[in-house]
This record gives structure tokens, C-alpha cells and sequence, in this order.
């Protein structure tokens, strides 16, 4: 059943599922496109991670409402870097973090385009990156995202990808990854990936 129509316009919400911040309720603005990670999904992949993710640096490369980084730094992570382009998110993105006690410590809102902010970010260091673009935006962005990931992380780190389609084995490892955990929630295809040479067998 569709939403009544009065419900439409209105502004989303972001529901924090876990951590210091949990049943935390935060706006977002009603903009077309935009899609937060549902709430299932959510949940699946910090139950793949461990509820605590204490000392973690974590990227949100295209953070959008926020829902996977502020998930991140509510369950400990040291430090949260959401990237978003859109001025209207970028706002709505900097709210959430003064709204939430204690985020400002551990979160930064960094506005650009993902690839380019990715770029100028150090290598190797990072224990989760977060990969959530735009389904209509195409394969071309999606390896490219991956191709900055795999010299972002950490050796023993991680990598999540959020796609309308699933990524098999033989593309991703081309990109230095191998698939750890998926599953399929309506039309997302959630991948938990771990750089290649640490893959387990």
C-alpha cells in the first residue's frame, strides 16, 4: 500500500538502531533520489561487524542521510567521515552531528564529490568504508569507488557495498576484493567485502 499523499512531502527520518545514540530520530530532507539504507539491512551489516566498532576509522563515502555513518559512530567508532555532495544533505548532515551528544568529537561532514574527496584522503588506514552511491549512478562509478576503497582500508580492514545488482567474485576481485557476507532485501544487494589478500578461503 502506497503512503498517504500528505505523508509524501514530508521529511524523512533516520532511526539510529544501535549504540549510544540508539531510537535517536533524525530529519532528513524529501529530496528525489534519496534513499537511506533500510533499517534490516542496517542491522544485517552490524551484525556482520560486532555491535562495537570502538577505535574504528570508518569513511561514508556517499553519506547521504547520514544513516550508515552515524550507525558507525554510534556504536563506538573513533572517527566518522561522511562525504556528501548535495549542499541540502551537507546542512541536514552537520544538524545531526551537533543534535547528537558527543558526535562532534568523532564525526566530520566533508562536502564534495566522493571520488575526489576519497582521493585526497590517507591510504591504507582505515577499518570500514562505507559505499552507498546512487543506484542509477553506473558500474563505472561503483568500480571506481571500489578502486579508492581498496587503498583506503586497512589490511585487516572492510568494505561495504550497497547496489541495485550483485557484484560476483571474478569482477570484484579485479578490483582487490573478495565478498565476505551478502544477502538481497528487496532491491538492495548488500556485500560485506575484505581486501583480497586477506580473504578468507
Amino acid at each position: 500500500m502506497s503512503a498517504p499523499p500528505h505523508r509524501v512531502s514530508r521529511p524523512g527520518e533516520v532511526r539510529i538502531i544501535g549504540g549510544r545514540w540508539r531510537r535517536s530520530k533524525l530529519p532528513v530532507p524529501p529530496l528525489p533520489g534519496l534513499r537511506p539504507t533500510p533499517d534490516r539491512v542496517r542491522e544485517t551489516l552490524f551484525n556482520w561487524l560486532g555491535q562495537d566498532l570502538s577505535g574504528w576509522r570508518c569513511v561514508d563515502a556517499f553519506a547521504g542521510t547520514g544513516a550508515l555513518g552515524l550507525e558507525a559512530a554510534s556504536r563506538g567508532a573513533a572517527e566518522v567521515v561522511l562525504v556528501e555532495r548535495q549542499p541540502q544533505l551537507v546542512r541536514a548532515l552537520r544538524e545531526h552531528v551537533q543534535r547528537l551528544q558527543g558526535a562532534q568529537a568523532s564525526v566530520r561532514v566533508l562536502p564534495g564529490e566522493a571520488l575526489a574527496v576519497l582521493a585526497g584522503l590517507p591510504a591504507a588506514c582505515w577499518h570500514l568504508i562505507l559505499l552507498d552511491p546512487p543506484f542509477d549512478a553506473g558500474p563505472a562509478l561503483y568500480a571506481a569507488a571500489l578502486r579508492q576503497a581498496r587503498r583506503l582500508v586497512a589490511a585487516d580492514g572492510l568494505a561495504y557495498l550497497e547496489a541495485p545488482q550483485p557484484w560476483d567474485d571474478t569482477t570484484l576481485a579485479a578490483l582487490g576484493w573478495a565478498v565476505q557476507r551478502q544477502l538481497r532485501a528487496g532491491q538492495v544487494h548488500a556485500h560485506l567485502l575484505r581486501p583480497l589478500d586477506n580473504a578468507a578461503p
